[in-house]
């Protein structure tokens, strides 16, 4: 079978959403937010704040394996800074070479290195000299800045500079995330280089994953915004659930908000816990219709425990919820009643 990852995606994929996401199952690995490099040596505790799996053999919760992604352009502070992400052993290191944010491209960081790919060299062989031989060295890269004229250069600058694989996203940095993603350029790229290639890039569906591999190439794919959209994604690829979402799932989609809340209270700064939920639930309208609902209805709440009791309340309308699945939401049995605008978001009205 092949291999499935999840994305790095900064100020997304936190290390809470990381661990929900992979405990639901699936994932053969992800990667952490990048930490970002500039001109010092960053110390342990910012792994160990960063990328906490790090305390436990760099694993999630569930068991998944976890790689450190750094983000910079300066060759020797890369690699410094790799020997010391090193130390907390992740089972990777992980260079961002695609990031399309305007407050790192304008440093010269994550995609505006893919117009120098002697640089990306420079900086990949340094972390490779500075990183211990049991430790990967991978690299995540776009198609360029904003055309695809260096894209091979790019690839071939990375596997030559000890890259042990490459994620490509199939979109240049000023095509950012609109559709569709050239996967017919990974293809390319796969072509070019003599190590692996992991396709990325607007995989939604089983469809997406499908047509992806069939495209590219590649056996192995890295889904980020999809896993966010429908957290059953994986599954649904490994065949273990209904290849296409149904209504029926949408009570444990608000098990896993609100064992996400819970774990945000435990981490989070209390005036950032609403927000973060109601980003995920942003990408969850694309898959199901309740999402909107429960949108609506904690849009104005910036109380996380008032937020928690809205959807208990909308999880209480769901009576032939096993009560297994209720535990795992945490769903207590004196849950205050439901109304008909929790079953809504419940989905159990129409």
């Amino acid at each position: 079978m092949s291999q499935l990852f999840l994305a790095p995606m900064e100020g997304l994929a936190d290390y809470v959403l990381r661990d929900v996401l992979t405990s639901t199952g699936g994932f053969d690995g992800c990667v952490s937010e990048f930490v970002r490099v500039t001109g010092s040596v960053l110390p342990r505790s910012v792994y160990e704040r960063e990328a906490p799996e790090v305390l436990r053999g760099a694993r999630t919760s569930s068991g998944t394996p976890m790689v450190i992604q750094l983000l910079g352009s300066d060759p020797d502070w890369m690699a410094l800074n790799a020997a010391m992400a090193s130390s907390v052993s992740p089972h990777g290191i992980d260079l961002n070479f695609g990031c399309p944010a305007n407050i790192v491209n304008r440093h010269g960081g994550g995609a505006m290195l893919l117009a120098h790919p002697e640089q990306l060299n420079r900086i990949v062989s340094s972390v490779r000299a500075a990183v211990p031989a049991g430790i990967a060295v991978t690299a995540k890269m776009r198609l360029g800045v904003s055309d695809t004229s260096l894209a091979i250069d790019c690839a071939t600058a990375l596997a030559e500079g000890g890259a042990a694989s490459l994620v490509v996203h199939a979109r240049t940095r000023d095509h950012g995330y609109r559709p569709p993603a050239h996967w017919e350029w990974i293809a390319r790229i796969d072509a070019a280089v003599d190590v692996p290639v992991v396709a990325n890039g607007e995989v939604w569906t089983v469809a997406d994953w499908e047509r992806c591999r069939a495209v590219s190439g590649c056996a192995d794919v890295m889904i980020g915004r999809g896993a966010v959209s429908d957290p059953f994604l994986a599954l649904r690829i490994r065949g273990l659930m209904d290849r296409t979402p149904s209504g029926e799932e949408w009570p444990a989609v608000l098990g896993q908000l609100a064992d996400y809340l819970r774990k945000l209270q435990l981490r989070v700064a209390v005036r950032h816990e609403h927000g973060r939920v109601k980003k995920w639930l942003s990408y969850l309208k694309r898959t199901w219709p309740q999402a909107e609902e429960l949108h609506a209805a904690i849009r104005r709440l910036h109380d996380s425990y008032e937020i928690i009791e809205v959807i208990e309340r909308a999880l209480a309308c769901n009576h032939s919820m096993p009560a297994r699945q209720r535990a795992a939401a945490g769903l207590l049995d004196h849950a205050t009643p439901c109304s008909l605008a929790d079953c809504a978001i419940a989905g159990t009205v129409q």
